[in-house]
């Protein structure tokens, strides 16, 4: 016997769901939704379902076709799971990703992604990552201690010192 979303616990709900993610399966990724759900991936975007959902996710596995995607870890209890997780990817597919051209760049990230679930259905997620560390494998960012990083950390506190100085004033 077949069991309905309302049936499956928080924990398969979200295994099957991250499947979908691994898989790159934006259809099988919204399947899981209830119809006013939202995401939020912190530092990066928001996102309602299906609305702005399905088009950034679409272009998310456009922008790395080789997108890899584990879970590491997941814990759930009757209304919330957690997930662990690991992607990988090169940029080098045929659409921009959060304004980026491909340049063919390697991004490793990990993070975790808490899903509230109600009636067999995904309500949100907020996804936490690093991205800032995203954007340095981007090339974004100048990568940690490099000359570029002490520049820009100089502006940014001469910049500080001078505001500082005009309050004063």
């Amino acid at each position: 016997m077949a069991t309905t979303d309302k049936t499956r616990t928080p924990l398969e709900i979200a295994r099957s769901y991250f499947e979908a993610v691994a898989d790159g399966d934006t259809e099988a990724m919204i399947a899981h939704w209830d119809p006013d759900g939202g995401g939020y991936i912190h530092g990066m975007v928001d996102v309602t379902v299906p609305d702005t959902y399905r088009g950034w996710f679409a272009d998310l596995f456009k922008a790395f076709p080789d997108w890899r995607f584990e879970v590491l870890d997941i814990v759930a209890d009757d209304e919330r799971a957690a997930v662990r997780w690991r992607a990988t990817g090169t940029f080098d597919g045929s659409v921009r990703f959060e304004g980026m051209e491909p340049n063919g760049a390697r991004v490793e990230s990990e993070g975790v992604d808490v899903l509230t679930i109600r009636d067999g259905k995904v309500v949100s997620i907020y996804a936490y990552t690093n991205a800032a560390e995203m954007a340095r494998q981007l090339g974004a960012l100048p990568p940690t201690g490099s000359a570029q990083e002490k520049a820009m950390l100089g502006a940014l506190n001469l910049k500080a010192r001078l505001t500082k100085r005009l309050r004063r004033h």
